[in-house]
């Protein structure tokens, strides 16, 4: 069976998945695609052959050829356009986050957990091939058990000009759901946690290279203390400054070794020797460090379709990911210690 797919959005992420539906995963067949930009449309058309092009969503689920819908729209459509679309039934990947509220993801999930099709949440760290060898190692024990977690995501610094703009014009959810979502998923599922697995959290926040933020009630830097059950410690970074390019970096200490994924963000292998040193070249965004990851949870929700599998990542994760972020949030904007405890 081929899937046919349709996607929403046609932004700087909603190409990546263009790109590998269109071309690299296997048993899809990319047919359709909505955005508001004429151009955005016309280049699916001409560089991707895609043949249905949209400005209207509900046009785009109404055509029953498709099978399968990416949802890669702005944030605050997520939830209304993942009900339309089960309700037109269609299987859905969202990107996260799956609401910007923690009352508009409870309000959908019975929609979703109620329906035939198939769900799935872009969380795509889970399918990072290095991430998944930690994974394994924390699983089988060989650090013994966790005792503190740190996560460092901070974009590079010359998109920050562009995303002042865009603050200007739209909410980006705060940095902490834009940013650390994936983090906390992360430390969610290195754990095993069932729910939200944050008891308190402590945030702080600036921006010293571009104050203007201030009074967009947007972040710079973001940093986060989180108590996690069993009296574990999670710290988050987040930032938009990263003057050497992409900087992802996760840390888990356990009671006997640690792992660390990516404490040098490397482009490759390659080391250049000049008069400036020896540099080591770094990745500059995160469809190059993520490239691989992209394309494999693509493929495994296009699996799940074709052969009527389980998908690991649920509903519910997003809903725990968004409750901390919101919570790291109000921490920042009320200065004091959030206690979530029960809350999930």
């Amino acid at each position: 069976m081929v899937v046919k797919v349709g996607i929403v959005g046609l932004g700087r992420l909603g190409k990546i998945h263009v790109e590998n539906l269109s071309k690299k995963v296997y048993n899809c067949e990319l047919v359709a695609a909505t955005s508001i930009v004429d151009e955005e449309l016309e280049w699916a058309k001409d560089e991707l052959g895609v043949q249905y092009l949209y400005h209207d969503f509900d046009e785009m689920i109404a055509n029953d050829e498709i099978d399968a819908i990416f949802i890669v729209s702005p944030s605050s459509f997520h939830p209304d356009q993942v009900v339309k679309a089960l309700n037109k039934n269609k299987h859905v990947f969202s990107e996260k986050p799956l609401g910007l509220s923690v009352e508009d993801i409870q309000a959908i999930l019975p929609v979703i957990n109620s329906s035939s099709k198939k769900f799935m949440l872009g969380f795509m760290r889970r399918f990072d091939d290095s991430y998944r060898y930690a994974k394994e190692k924390i699983d089988a024990g060989e650090i013994g058990d966790v005792t503190l977690i740190r996560c460092y995501s901070i974009d590079p610094s010359d998109g920050m000009k562009s995303f002042v703009n865009f603050a200007k014009n739209s909410n980006s959810g705060g940095i902490f759901s834009d940013m650390s979502i994936h983090d906390i998923d992360v430390i969610r599922w290195f754990l095993n946690s069932d729910d939200a697995g944050v008891d308190r959290v402590w945030s702080l926040g600036n921006n010293v290279a571009y104050p203007e933020l201030n009074d967009l009630n947007e972040l710079e830097t973001g940093a986060a203390m989180m108590q996690l059950a069993d009296d574990k410690i999670g710290m988050l970074v987040a930032g938009r400054n990263a003057a050497h390019g992409y900087h992802v970096e996760t840390e888990i200490i356990g009671t006997k070794g640690t792992l660390r994924i990516a404490a040098t963000p490397e482009k490759n292998l390659v080391q250049v020797m000049n008069s400036s040193g020896v540099v080591r070249p770094t990745s500059q965004n995160f469809p190059e460090r993520f490239q691989q990851a992209f394309l494999s949870e693509e493929q495994y929700f296009i699996d799940a379709v074709d052969n009527n599998t389980d998908i690991a990542i649920k509903a519910e994760d997003g809903l725990y990911a968004t409750q901390v972020a919101i919570a790291l949030q109000e921490s920042y904007d009320n200065k004091k210690i959030i206690d979530i405890k029960g809350d999930h």
